[in-house]
């Protein structure tokens, strides 16, 4: 039994203890606190693999470009949007146990990936901004589903290879998912394979739902959609009065049956109602022109073709009745998204905020399509990042702060003459200011790398060992 004594200096010891355990907690909270601050999204120059930079947070109040004094009204505007926290992102090459399908994760001698400071701006706070944000950079497997020729030869399933590509494995798939890509768009051209009542060819659209399901397996985002069917001859569809009535059949059996194939497919399956829909074989193919009223009036012919698409869609049931759905306004450009007699489809109720713009932009055109136009890119010069400063600000003040979701279906830059730096400069920054604006893009992958054509090509499907990683990094860098 203790002494009153011996009692007093017991407390006073525990007393010291409790004093010394609060002030170390005190010091160990404040050396943690002092490393939590908002992220950004910022990379160091990098020369190895594509996991994701951060960097120093910027004021509220900074312009949201790295290059913001562009004279325009939009990117003004966008300079006084609030910079929001940044994800540093995660990059999903380094825990793949699959060794054949892992990129060797090293930069070409002398390639380097650009710094660039572009705080994350803020978004509503919404499933379908979430779901977008789950996308991340995607990849087009171009020139492949795509691919026609009028009348088609022989069998019908070597449309597949008539570009000249390979034919698509699962190992393909599995390394575009390796490398980085959240996303996979399968372009898919259907005239050559549909009888006189639009019926699609079981053993096409049996093809097409294997590399699909390839694509589900690795957990991937794919994006579904009829490409080249918007010619004369191919007799599907065509933006004009004249052809409307035809159009709108072409279009909703065409989704009638994809619909009916996968309605019990989840969320991670994206249908698309068209590609570049446009006066083909016109002056205005590209050049969409308001005071023009055949282009007043193909834009009329989009927003019911939209529509059909998204009743015929919807009517089916399953996981459609609430699937997410791109649509495209005018050639898919931005022009055609943001004029004002581009309507967004009505979808059926209950449904918020489940219909996705999609925009295409080779922007900018002198360097990113138009040949021989510029080959130089440098994120410093303005007369290279003004117009992506530009129509990411419009499309980010347009749409995803008004809550509807964005997705760039189509951007990538060709090569000029072995211009590789410059080509990866170009996909830094195009990345880091889609992402920045919660906006995920879609690379144009052709599989071209040599010849006349338009060369885009970054994964070499033939030879993988000899693809453009360089390209690949840089745009992981800022996913």
């Amino acid at each position: 039994m203790r002494t009153g004594s011996s009692m007093l200096k017991s407390l006073f010891g525990i007393k010291r203890k409790l004093a010394i355990i609060l002030c170390m907690s005190l010091i160990l909270g404040t050396v943690m606190l002092s490393g939590c601050g908002n992220e950004t999204v910022t990379s160091e120059p990098a020369v190895s693999p594509p996991t994701a930079g951060q960097t120093e947070e910027q004021p509220a109040d900074t312009p949201a470009d790295t290059d913001a004094s562009t004279d325009t009204s939009a990117e003004k505007e966008d300079a006084d949007a609030d910079a929001g926290d940044a994800d540093t992102g995660d990059s999903e090459t380094e825990d793949k146990e699959e060794v054949s399908s892992e990129p060797d994760n090293k930069m070409s001698d002398g390639i380097t990936i650009p710094e660039i400071k572009q705080p994350k701006l803020n978004v509503p706070d919404s499933d379908a901004m979430a779901f977008v944000n789950a996308m991340g950079i995607g990849y087009n497997l171009g020139n492949t589903f795509d691919a026609y020729i009028d009348p088609l030869p022989g069998d019908e399933l070597s449309a597949e290879t008539c570009w000249q590509n390979p034919k698509t494995t699962q190992q393909m798939i599995k390394d575009i998912h390796a490398y980085g890509y959240d996303t996979i768009r399968i372009p898919v051209s259907w005239h050559n394979h549909v009888d006189d009542d639009i019926n699609i060819s079981a053993q096409w659209l049996d093809r097409v739902n294997e590399v699909v399901d390839w694509a589900i397996d690795e957990d991937m985002y794919v994006i579904i959609n009829i490409h080249h069917d918007n010619h004369e001859e191919a007799k599907g569809l065509y933006p004009d009065k004249a052809h409307l009535d035809h159009s709108k059949k072409y279009v909703g059996r065409i989704w009638e049956q994809l619909s009916e194939r996968f309605k019990d497919y989840d969320d991670h399956l994206i249908f698309e109602s068209m590609n570049e829909p446009r006066l083909v074989g016109t002056d205005h193919e590209w050049d969409f022109a308001a005071s023009y009223g055949d282009c007043r009036e193909a834009v009329e012919c989009i927003n019911e073709l939209n529509q059909v698409f998204v009743d015929t869609v919807r009517a089916s049931g399953g996981n459609n009745a609430s699937r997410y759905l791109m649509v495209p306004g005018y050639a898919a450009s931005m022009d055609g998204g943001t004029n004002p007699f581009f309507e967004f489809p009505v979808d059926a109720d209950g449904n918020e905020s489940k219909i996705i713009l999609s925009i295409h932009a080779y922007t900018p055109y002198n360097f990113a399509l138009e040949y021989p136009g510029v080959s130089d890119f440098d994120i410093d010069n303005k007369d290279r990042t003004t117009d992506i400063n530009s129509f990411m600000n419009k499309l980010y003040m347009d749409y995803v702060t008004q809550g509807i979701p964005v997705v760039i279906g189509e951007f990538g830059s060709r090569d000029k003459n072995g211009n590789l730096q410059d080509r990866v400069n170009y996909s830094a920054y195009y990345a880091a200011m889609s992402r920045a604006r919660n906006i995920p893009c879609v690379l144009w992958d052709n599989n071209l790398f040599s010849g006349e054509g338009e060369l885009f090509g970054v994964y070499d499907r033939k030879n993988p060992d000899d693809s453009l990683t360089d390209i690949i990094y840089a745009l992981m860098e800022y996913k």
